[in-house]
């Protein structure tokens, strides 16, 4: 039985229902013929010309990628520029392309359930609400375990990339209830403290937001929120085999199967970093 990109679309519509995505996003079917056969899909966090040549090599009819390629307005899709390149290689190989973003953020299971689960949390519910959609993930450690503990067990379960993760807090600190997002997330601080969070694992902490949420948590005399910078690449990455495992469930329910493969790029930008500061032995209190 010929599996049709329609009804992939369709899977995954279903999955991370579009009309769910921010005001603000583009997501759906960027590419694609929706009668062209299906058998192979491919899943990585990024669109980048790099990923679509791996997708081509392993002989992928999908590409499905967590963040849009065309999410601003261009006027070319030469090959002069990136994002014409990645349509071009696309389109001319039959490749089509998927994006799941904010419908994928805001999804259960979806992006910040697979953190959750790479923190080790249980009880795990909405951290917040944006547009009227949860956002985010809470959940308590079993046992409670110290900051430092926290931090190197999730380093352990996300992929390595070359800034690791950065943590601003008192490393013996006992911490339990923590709260996820994957992606960007310091515009979500008072959600955090408004349930109490004793640490938030997110991505892309820019100092002045980051620095204003520690002052506020010494002034607090509380010292919590503690952070955890765990990456926006490596952060989201975690959703793609979980996506990829729910999709081949959905189109299973329907009598048709297909082949999925999670892209191996590191698409982080960053290659490599100098004199990183490692937490002290003392447990680095500030």
């Amino acid at each position: 039985m010929t599996l049709l990109l329609r009804e992939v679309v369709q899977a995954l519509d279903a999955l991370y229902p579009p009309d769910t995505a921010m005001s603000w996003d583009r997501v759906g079917l960027v590419a694609g013929d929706l009668d062209q056969p299906v058998s192979r899909i491919h899943f990585a966090v990024d669109p980048t010309v790099e990923v679509v040549q791996e997708a081509i090599a392993a002989g992928a009819d999908l590409l499905v990628t967590h963040h849009p390629l065309l999410l601003r307005g261009i006027h070319s899709v030469a090959t002069t520029f990136a994002k014409g390149a990645a349509v071009t290689r696309a389109v001319v190989a039959d490749l089509a392309l998927y994006c799941a973003h904010t419908n994928a953020d805001v999804a259960d299971p979806g992006v910040s359930d697979a953190l959750a689960a790479a923190c080790g949390l249980v009880e795990v519910e909405p951290l917040g609400l944006d547009e009227g959609r949860p956002l985010g993930r809470l959940g308590r450690l079993d046992p409670p375990v110290s900051l430092r503990q926290f931090a190197s067990a999730l380093a352990a379960a996300l992929p390595a990339t070359a800034g690791g993760i950065r943590v601003a807090g008192d490393a013996d600190a006992t911490v339990c209830r923590v709260a996820v997002l994957g992606g960007a997330g310091d515009d979500r601080f008072a959600d955090v403290r408004r349930v109490g969070a004793d640490v938030y694992v997110t991505a892309d902490l820019r100092h002045h937001p980051a620095l204003e949420a520690r002052e506020e948590a010494r002034v607090s005399g509380e010292g919590r929120p503690f952070l955890v910078d765990a990456g926006h690449w490596a952060s989201e990455s975690l959703w793609l085999p979980v996506a990829a495992a729910a999709l081949r469930a959905r189109l299973g329910e329907a009598g048709t199967t297909v082949e999925t493969w999670v892209s191996t790029l590191r698409t982080d930008p960053w290659d490599f970093t100098l004199g990183a500061h490692e937490a002290p032995d003392d447990g680095g209190a500030r």
